[in-house]
């Protein structure tokens, strides 16, 4: 799920003198931008934000609302960022698979001398720190990325991955606590109650349409 900001939205964001936030990006009510943040370009950012100190958003990258990015994360375009979703410190989400600064003439790249990828991250998904997300890569819905680790295919909701590369080492629920095995075969969320099946490394909560 994915809120934008909506002309005539209640409440006003507070963006820190230092912050450089471009003329053209949108801002969402009650977002708050800290210092030496940077909004570039024709991005969007959702209502109830929060930007921490020296974040960087590409240009063009879309956060949804209720959005937490810590200090010096660097989200480059076109990532896509659902509700909810939190991006711990210095987090970078990357955009070239084969990066050069420079062309084989040795001529310097310039915009039209490669093609962006992005990641898309999930609603509710959390990104330890210093996390690093190698794009294009998706991050599923409520899922957890380790402190430190380095994402490199896809990660299913609800899973919680770390390691060089990332690996899958179990599951969560939506509060974030590790998922207690029940005898009959479900899983249970020890802070909400709330159930899920297993099944062919696909969790599935109970009453979940998808």
């Amino acid at each position: 799920m994915l809120m934008m900001p909506t002309p005539g939205t209640a409440g006003h964001a507070l963006i820190e003198p230092t912050a450089d936030v471009d003329a053209t990006a949108e801002v969402g009510a009650d977002t708050r931008v800290w210092h030496l943040a940077q909004v570039r370009e024709h991005a969007t950012i959702g209502s109830g934000c929060i930007l921490g100190r020296g974040s960087y958003i590409g240009p063009g990258v879309i956060l949804g609302s209720n959005c937490k990015v810590q200090n010096y994360a660097l989200i480059y375009e076109p990532a896509v960022l659902e509700d909810g979703v939190f991006v711990g410190p210095a987090v970078v989400f990357t955009n070239d698979v084969f990066p050069r600064a420079v062309n084989p003439d040795t001529s310097i790249k310039d915009a039209d001398d490669w093609h962006s990828v992005g990641v898309h991250v999930g609603t509710g998904a959390s990104i330890g720190a210093r996390a690093v997300c190698i794009a294009p890569v998706s991050i599923g819905r409520w899922a957890l990325v380790a402190a430190g680790a380095v994402v490199t295919k896809n990660v299913p909701d609800y899973a919680v991955v770390a390691g060089v590369p990332a690996r899958r080492i179990g599951w969560v629920g939506r509060a974030g606590i590790p998922l207690r095995a029940e005898d009959d075969g479900r899983l249970t969320c020890p802070a909400t109650g709330e159930h899920f099946h297993e099944r062919d490394g696909v969790l599935m909560a109970e009453g979940d349409p998808r």
